[in-house]
């Protein structure tokens, strides 16, 4: 299954992501990943396994062009030229002389004219066939705005937090407006598990409800959820038996009372950072140049 970007890019709806999965962790997994049928990494500059995304890759015995690479440039090399150098130092750890969709990892509300400068480089790589598309990350609907009357390209996918238990339906307007696909990270709601909110999308009984329905886990009842809703979603694990489950969503369909019921179950709860809070001194991280 793909979503077609708004500049005629095909991209597959469903990949795979290696967010906090330790760089020894990640060759195997993408391995796996790729072997039981996913066609997108998703990584970034600052998950710092770039590099060992790029090996698995070539582990895979894959064509370049059979496998979608998506990453993100961080916010510590944003601005004229820096961006450009980032996204060398990407390509570089991948293996890669194409990087098929390359996003913004955040706004900076605090200093937006270094994210539109970051932005204009972006332009700059896609018009050059550096890149085949190129997008944004965790942009709020006035970041999109913002960002719309100072550039000229507009982004093809905008990442963002989705879960039944916090879908940001507002963002997601904003995306649909102006022809932007929503990318759901934490897409099945594992943030509300790792960083100890209380409740956990995995128990939650009218996912559990509807999940037994169709002899499917509640993971992949929130993926199809995604999917049946136009968005692309971006799954992660290191289990090859969660791994291979997590793309088995193509077999069943969720009837609309069935989807009406997970978007009632959003609690307007952000699990990660919140945007306007983003900053180049609180956030900065070094990105190697190797």
């Amino acid at each position: 299954m793909t979503i077609t970007l708004n500049n005629g890019v095909e991209m597959p709806a469903l990949g795979f992501g290696v967010f906090q999965t330790p760089p020894e962790q990640t060759v195997d997994a993408v391995v796996e990943a790729l072997r039981v049928g996913y066609r997108l990494i998703d990584t970034a500059a600052s998950y710092f396994n770039e590099r060992e995304v790029g090996e698995g890759i070539r582990r895979s015995g894959l064509d370049r062009d059979e496998v979608f690479i998506e990453t993100k440039v961080w916010l510590s090399d944003y601005g004229y030229e820096e961006t450009l150098h980032a996204v060398d130092k990407s390509a570089g750890k991948l293996g890669v002389d194409t990087i098929d969709l390359l996003l913004l990892h955040q706004a900076v509300p605090t200093d937006f004219d270094r994210t539109v400068q970051a932005y204009t480089d972006l332009q700059m790589l896609l018009a050059e066939g550096r890149v085949r598309a190129i997008g944004v990350s965790n942009f709020m609907a006035e970041h999109l705005s913002a960002l719309r009357e100072q550039t000229e390209v507009v982004p093809a996918v905008n990442q963002i937090e989705v879960h039944p238990y916090f879908s940001q339906p507002t963002v997601q307007e904003a995306n649909r407006a102006q022809g932007t696909v929503t990318q759901a990270w934490s897409p099945m709601g594992g943030i509300t598990s790792y960083r100890g909110t209380g409740t956990s999308t995995f128990e939650d009984p009218t996912l559990g409800e509807i999940a037994a329905a169709h002899g499917k886990t509640p993971a992949q009842v929130m993926l199809r959820w995604h999917l049946q809703q136009g968005r692309a979603a971006i799954p992660k694990s290191v289990n090859p038996e969660r791994i291979a489950a997590n793309i088995d969503v193509f077999g069943f369909e969720l009837t609309v009372e069935e989807l009406a019921r997970i978007d009632a179950l959003d609690t307007g709860v952000r699990g990660g950072p919140e945007p306007a809070d983003v900053t180049r001194e609180a956030f900065w991280r070094d990105i190697p140049e190797a």
